[in-house]
């Protein structure tokens, strides 16, 4: 793998009003999601309606959870698009509530007005699943001098993206595709301490390419940026061990472990209890 002008490992990270400093951090940042969908793969329907929300969100600050992943619309293997008025109505009135619930939020989408409403509306940063490769996304980050970004990367799109993904070298690729859109963005004048990246496990990758991205993660760290590690519930867990999504935590707290030992600077989870208590112990070993 050849990768030209790499980093030093970010100590900081810029993300709306609030400030992640690794160097005072014992683990990594939980990113609980709270899916307001009707058909998100694990957790769909069950926090559709705003209160539902926005109960979830206060169940998540009360286990310790550092950042809010909010999302209108599922990103699942053969999730059809939701439309702009429909994603606004389910996320604005969260994020509203929310915004000064005293935890980073962040808005799980790649319409570049929905990242403007949230953004406009209180959202600390955007997660963006096609790295801000939709029309619009990057002037509507630049509208904005402040909030955190995540990358990902996704071969293809979720109607498309599980048919029979092929790499040369899928540690390589998908460096190569992170790198180039950090570079768009600092091209731009966008800092590098507002950027994070997310390989985008199960986004077009089968279980052999997701394996030797979880085994090799820490070559992403070498991009220079913090690294996001999704891996909740995700089919790779399923097949792996043969449970149902929702019977999947052992499985996701174990990822979750074991991209914080190969250098993950944030983890995107569904059971934020379980999770924060496994990065505890194993922060209290790393010093």
């Amino acid at each position: 793998m050849k990768l030209e002008g790499m980093l030093e490992m970010p100590t900081t990270w810029r993300c709306g009003r609030f400030l992640f400093d690794f160097t005072k951090r014992q683990y990594p940042i939980v990113m609980g999601i709270l899916n307001a969908t009707p058909d998100s793969f694990s957790d769909g329907g069950k926090f559709r309606t705003p209160q539902d929300a926005i109960a979830q969100a206060e169940r998540m600050i009360a286990n310790g959870v550092d950042l809010i992943d909010i999302g209108g619309e599922s990103t699942r293997p053969g999730a059809e698009p939701v439309a702009l008025q429909e994603e606004l109505d389910r996320v604005l009135p969260v994020i509203e509530v929310l915004k000064h619930c005293g935890v980073a939020l962040s808005i799980d989408t790649y319409k570049a007005e929905t990242m403007r409403q949230a953004l406009n509306a209180g959202v600390d940063c955007v997660n963006d699943v096609w790295a801000l490769r939709q029309e619009g996304a990057v002037n509507a980050i630049l509208e904005n001098t402040h909030c955190g970004i995540v990358l990902m990367h996704m071969q293809r799109n979720p109607q498309t993206m599980q048919f029979d993904p092929e790499y040369q070298d899928v540690i390589a690729d998908v460096s190569l595709f992170l790198q180039e859109r950090a570079q768009v963005l600092m091209t731009v004048g966008i800092e590098a301490n507002r950027i994070a990246i997310d390989p985008g496990f199960g986004f077009g990758k089968s279980l052999e390419h997701n394996l030797n991205l979880l085994k090799n993660f820490a070559a992403f760290s070498k991009l220079g940026y913090p690294v996001l590690a999704g891996l909740s519930r995700k089919s790779m867990l399923g097949k792996i061990t043969g449970k149902d999504t929702n019977e999947r935590v052992a499985s996701s707290v174990a990822a979750a472990i074991m991209a914080a030992d190969r250098g993950a600077r944030i983890v995107r989870v569904h059971d934020v209890p379980e999770t924060v208590d496994a990065l505890k112990l194993w922060g209290a070993i790393q010093t």
